[in-house]
């Protein structure tokens, strides 16, 4: 059994592409989202709550509903038609669906570490001058680098790994919107175990690098951290 062959290629392909689209939004995303959570809005309850959703519901339910707001019937679906932006049984549809279901575990480790820095560093940015939009990246940003690199490690993995909400609103397209895990899905429902041998082997070598380099930042944080509140 070869690690891969013809039959894997199209889904890794588009594996790829789907990542490397990804990472810009996980990571402007969390950027906006955490800057919101945070320094921006009084009563973040219902953004916090709105963030958490995919972590708590059923990637299943989150399709549907996603699938029905997309819908031919919906004023959000003809408007997406109009501009030629349908995500139903499309690849922006996979894009969406693993953005949803990965950008909570960006977000959330960035806000903890936001939320963990001394509140003195904000004021004493703002009394040097900076706006709070420009400290944030200035000062708060950069001190949590490490939690957000390692947050947009950990949606990377859970959006490549994307099933429930890819398979409602992509459609699970052989060819055009079948991705890595859903290939693995489709060779098992098809008795394929060699193929589905093939694709979990790329998905954990995938995930096992990703858990190396969210160890490797994790430390980094910690380091970083001692040594920021150290006397001296």
């Amino acid at each position: 059994m070869t690690l891969l062959d013809a039959a894997d290629a199209a889904p890794l392909m588009l594996s790829t592409r789907l990542a490397l689209a990804l990472l810009p939004a996980y990571l402007l995303g969390a950027a906006l989202l955490a800057w919101l959570l945070v320094f921006r809005l009084r009563r973040s309850a219902w953004l916090d709550a709105l963030v958490t959703v995919p972590v708590v519901f059923p990637p299943v339910v989150i399709g549907f509903v996603l699938l029905w707001a997309c819908g031919r019937e919906t004023a959000l679906g003809r408007a997406l038609r109009l501009v030629n932006a349908d995500p139903v049984f499309h690849a922006s549809g996979l894009w969406l669906a693993a953005l949803i279901a990965g950008l909570p575990l960006a977000v959330k480790p960035l806000q903890s570490a936001l939320q963990t820095q001394p509140r003195a560093l904000h004021e004493t940015a703002l009394t040097l001058g900076c706006r709070p939009w420009a400290a944030y990246w200035l000062v708060h940003l950069p001190l949590a680098m490490p939690a957000l690199l390692g947050g947009l490690l950990l949606a990377l993995a859970r959006g490549m790994g994307e099933v429930g909400i890819s398979l409602m609103l992509g459609g699970n397209i052989i060819g055009r919107t079948e991705t890595l895990s859903l290939a693995v899905f489709n060779a098992v429902t098809t008795g394929d175990t060699a193929q589905a041998a093939r694709g979990s082997i790329a998905l954990g070598v995938f995930s096992l690098l990703l858990f190396v380099l969210i160890r490797h930042f994790q430390q980094r944080q910690l380091r970083r951290n001692h040594d920021a509140f150290q006397p001296g």
